[in-house]
C-alpha cells in the first residue's frame, strides 16, 4: 500500500456509507492521532488500540445523526506524489470552517484552528466535513 493514510480516511468513508457501527484499521501512531482528532471533534464515537498477535488495530465506533453519517465528505490533501505544505496564515478552511482541517505540524497532529491558534505551519493531511 502506498498511501495508508488515504487508505485509512476511505475505510471510515466507506464503512459510513454501508452504515457499519464499528471498524477495524491497522494500527499506527499518525492513525491514532487522526483518530483522537476526529473523536474529539465529533466525528466519531471513540478510538482505542486492540493489541493483535501479528500487528495491532485500530477499532473505531462510528458516529451517526440520526440515520445520516457524521461525516459527509473526506478530502485528501497532501498526497505520496504531491506533498502539501502551508504557513499559518495560508491553512484553509474546510467548508467555510463548519469542517476541519488536519495539519501535520513539528508538535504533532492538530486541527486548523489550533493550528492557528499556536500559530505554527505544517503539513496538509486531510479535510474532513
Amino acid at each position: 500500500m502506498t498511501d495508508p493514510i488515504s487508505d485509512f480516511i476511505i475505510r471510515i468513508k466507506n464503512a459510513l456509507m454501508a452504515n457499519h457501527k464499528e471498524l477495524l484499521v491497522p494500527y499506527s501512531k499518525m492513525k491514532k492521532s487522526m483518530a483522537d482528532i476526529l473523536v474529539e471533534e465529533g466525528y466519531l464515537d471513540s478510538a482505542e488500540v486492540i493489541e493483535g498477535k501479528p500487528f495491532a488495530q485500530i477499532k473505531l465506533g462510528l458516529k451517526y445523526v440520526g440515520r445520516t453519517p457524521a461525516v459527509t465528505e473526506v478530502k485528501r490533501l497532501s498526497k505520496p506524489g504531491r506533498r502539501l505544505y502551508a504557513s499559518v496564515g495560508q491553512i484553509p478552511r474546510a467548508l467555510g470552517g463548519y469542517g476541519i482541517t488536519i495539519v501535520s505540524t513539528n508538535k504533532g497532529l492538530m486541527t486548523d484552528k489550533q493550528a492557528r491558534k499556536a500559530n505554527i505551519g505544517g503539513e496538509l493531511v486531510c479535510q474532513i466535513w
